[in-house]
């Protein structure tokens, strides 16, 4: 794998004029890390499948005590807790709030080179299944609360730590809260995941925040015929019908719309990318080429193609038990995402014309409470901090605020009011698309989980440590 550099801590000119800075000690960082990785592959060790998140909670729980920090849990389900823990601040400024869950998706063992529960350490990665989803957030978060409470670190806001069950199916422990108990994790901002930091060439090159994300919104459709021999075909032939609904909703190309999050998303990345592509992604708006350059996307950087657009992806197909038997009926799921603007009753008309099948019958499925939000400010404290600490651990680098293809539970705190921001570890093209999150086998640069704590930290203390005005030095 590409070696990850060092990050530099650089002077540049603003550090010459007196700022208000947080009353910080300077950590050593390379004595943090046995404990980081201790804590990371402890956690990844642990089957926390759903219904099993009680496992992480008690661990989380116990290095949080042991330290002096209170934990409380949250439980709808006995076995699936939500750990909350505080460390208080002055209260002159309202809180953050870091988020991360502990449940993790299913494996098949068959597909993994080593034990999918082991950690494992090799070629310089940790291998195992939540190493990306979501433990790396899970273990550095508790670092920095860790951290915060044994540098004794003067806070003007809380930092509040929240360790969610239930995020990869049902979303019952973000749900919980906000409708039972969010006053125990109201705050001003939130870090959550969602993120990306690309590495190439062992340099970081951007740092992409998600301040917005697609809404899931889930079909069935079924088609109902008559029964009989194989032998003897029928005109309406379940599997036929639902087979040419979902190939015309496979092939349906939903227009493309830009919010404020994408617009500053391509430009900046058009900014930082080679001239083919910056010509590419400054053209999207251009009537002439757009369509030329949406197809171009679609058929080689399909993630950008769904950031533009509700995406429609048919992903099951039911039917029939015998080759030989004419089913009677025959159904398919569809994983819609939605844009956070998109008028759902529109929408669902458009699908209908689409189909243009009276005879499918359409139903929701449940996606839980996920709701459309606006996106997270790009003008706030925190992004600016972000964005700063971006600079700080990765000379060089743009940040860039992003919309999320896939759902978090970032959502559910922005419909309250709560600005949220996805961050991750940096991850190299590969990783991300081969290794990473729900992918059949999980790892991440081991190097990366050290300096994503340290990125964390220089974020967390910009926002929430009290200040002082003063010429700081580096550290």
């Amino acid at each position: 794998m590409p070696k990850l550099r060092t990050p530099a801590i650089v002077a540049t000119a603003v550090l010459l004029a007196p700022l208000a800075w947080p009353q910080v000690p300077a950590i050593d960082w390379g004595k943090q890390k046995a404990e980081t990785l201790r804590h990371y592959r402890a956690l990844v060790q642990m089957d926390t499948s759903a219904g099993n998140e009680v496992r992480a909670v008690d661990y989380l729980r116990k290095a949080l005590e042991d330290e002096g920090i209170p934990a409380k849990t949250f439980a709808l389900e006995a076995t699936r807790p939500t750990l909350v823990a505080r460390l208080k601040g002055n209260g002159t400024k309202r809180p953050i709030l870091l988020v991360a869950h502990t449940d993790v998706v299913g494996v098949q063992r068959q597909k993994w080179p080593v034990d999918p529960f082991g950690a494992v350490l090799k070629d310089g990665y940790v291998w195992g299944r939540g190493t990306t989803d979501d433990k790396d957030k899970l273990a550095s978060e508790l670092m920095v609360m860790l951290t915060l409470k044994r540098a004794n670190v003067k806070l003007d806001r809380d930092v509040i730590f929240m360790a969610e069950a239930g995020e990869e199916t049902t979303s019952l422990g973000i749900d919980f809260m906000v409708n039972q108990h969010f006053d125990e994790i109201d705050a001003e901002f939130a870090l959550n995941e969602g993120g990306g930091t690309r590495l190439e060439n062992g340099r970081v090159t951007t740092v992409q925040i998600a301040t917005a994300e697609k809404v899931p919104y889930w079909m069935k459709l079924t088609a109902n015929g008559t029964s009989g021999h194989g032998s003897i075909p029928r005109v309406d032939n379940a599997v036929v019908r639902i087979a040419t609904a979902v190939g015309k909703l496979g092939a349906w190309q939903t227009p493309m719309r830009l919010n404020d999050t994408t617009r500053e998303y391509f430009e900046r990345l058009a900014s930082v990318s080679t001239p083919e592509k910056r010509d590419r992604y400054n053209g999207l708006t251009d009537p002439a080429r757009t369509a030329a350059i949406q197809q171009y996307l679609a058929e080689n950087e399909p993630r950008h193609y769904s950031m533009l657009r509700t995406s429609v992806s048919p992903n099951v197909i039911k039917a029939g038990f015998q080759t030989n038997v004419i089913p009677s009926e025959a159904e398919a799921s569809i994983d819609i995402r939605l844009l956070p603007d998109e008028d759902v009753k529109n929408f669902d008309a458009e699908v209908k014309r689409v189909i243009g099948d009276p005879a499918i019958r359409i139903e929701r499925i449940s996606t839980g409470n996920r709701v459309p939000t606006p996106p997270s400010r790009l003008d706030t404290e925190m992004f600016r901090a972000l964005e700063a600490a971006g600079k700080r651990m990765y000379p060089g680098s743009i940040t860039m605020p992003t919309m999320l293809t896939a759902a978090t539970d970032s959502a559910r705190l922005r419909a309250k009011g709560v600005q949220c921001y996805g961050i991750d570890p940096p991850a190299t093209e590969e990783d991300s698309r081969d290794f990473g999150a729900h992918s059949d086998v999980e790892r991440m640069p081991e190097q990366s989980l050290y300096v994503f704590v340290e990125y964390m930290w220089n974020a967390v203390t910009q926002v929430a440590a009290a200040k002082a005005t003063a010429t700081p030095g580096v550290r």
